[in-house]
């Protein structure tokens, strides 16, 4: 799970170019080693990890390109082998420009990140909002997680979050934003079961608990993979969720999705590529989805200078608008 702001919302994501909701925080995922295999894995044909629930549908996620808009300066510099910081300033027409500092304070080696050795990470922008994560690992299965967010002078999120990774299996339990004076919780677990060498079944199970409601939602999920593609559906109370990832080759990815919303009633399907150029140093990602919105993203590494350019462009066909947005990666 991510932060307790996408334990309600619909399945898939919400940050479709020029739509009403906001976008997602970057708290909304887990840092790249929280779901790496863990080093005791073994490949001695015993069933493999499924590894987390929450990122059954990121191969296919990942091929998609994000959006932006206005102008963007990312810098980032590393203090030392555990320690790094960003600065990030964007401008924009549409939404408010902010300031933003993140700083990590992460292992010097992949295998002291499997060991007890916390990683914490920390953000705040111009606007007062903070952001924390503190990771550890326990043991060797299990791992601990507590998010902090809040916004301006506000706690909008306290969650907690404990994971077990067993050699065919994965479960784990969230409690979010208790509230004993309110009589308030989330509680939100996971399960994942490697059922073949290439086929995983699972579900969630979320529920909510305040003084005027009370309800849960059970959620269904299956995922089916081959060395160059995977299929993974859930579904359940709150809609349905389906996407597929193929590797053509080296160079070309493609992914389809199809979300479907009970609470919106609306469905909506994408398709989206990406396109590497390892000897021009780019990166291309395109997409196009049922409400004729088509977009893309290039990114342009400038060897032999530690920066990268990303150009990108999202036409609403439908509603008659575009962005366009430029940025600069540097570090």
């Amino acid at each position: 799970m991510g932060s307790v702001l996408a334990l309600s919302s619909n399945p898939g994501h919400q940050n479709w170019p020029f739509s009403k909701d906001p976008l997602p925080s970057r708290w909304d995922a887990h840092p790249p080693h929280w779901d790496r295999p863990p080093h005791w894995e073994r490949k001695d044909g015993r069933l493999p990890n499924p590894g987390s629930f929450h990122s059954l549908h990121r191969s296919c996620k990942d091929v998609f390109p994000h959006q932006i808009e206005g102008v963007k300066m990312i810098i980032n510099k590393t203090l030392s082998s555990f320690f790094k910081v960003s600065h990030t300033l964007h401008l924009s027409a549409v939404s408010p420009s902010y300031y933003r500092f993140h700083v990590e304070h992460l292992q010097s080696d992949d295998y002291s990140k499997d060991k007890d050795a916390p990683a914490l990470i920390g953000e705040m922008d111009s606007s007062g909002s903070l952001n924390a994560h503190a990771l550890l690992h326990l043991t060797e299965r299990v791992r601990a997680r507590t998010v902090f967010q809040s916004q301006q002078s506000q706690f909008v999120t306290w969650q907690f979050e404990t994971e077990y990774r067993g050699s065919d299996f994965t479960a784990a339990v969230t409690v979010a934003n208790p509230d004993i004076l309110r009589e308030s919780v989330i509680l939100v677990a996971h399960f994942l079961q490697s059922v073949s060498s290439g086929l995983v079944l699972g579900g969630e199970l979320v529920y909510h608990r305040g003084r005027a409601e009370e309800g849960g939602i059970l959620t269904l999920a299956g995922q089916y993979s081959r060395p160059n593609w995977v299929a993974t559906f859930n579904a359940g109370k709150g809609g349905a969720h389906a996407s597929y990832y193929h590797r053509a080759n080296k160079q070309i990815q493609v992914g389809v999705e199809f979300e479907a919303s009970t609470r919106t009633q609306e469905t909506t399907t994408s398709f989206g590529y990406q396109m590497d150029l390892p000897e021009a140093n780019m990166v291309f990602r395109g997409m196009i989805n049922s409400r004729c919105i088509i977009g893309g993203v290039l990114e342009k590494r400038l060897t032999p200078l530690p920066a990268t350019l990303i150009m990108g462009a999202f036409v609403n066909h439908r509603g008659d608008k575009l962005q366009v947005g430029l940025g600069v990666n540097v570090g």
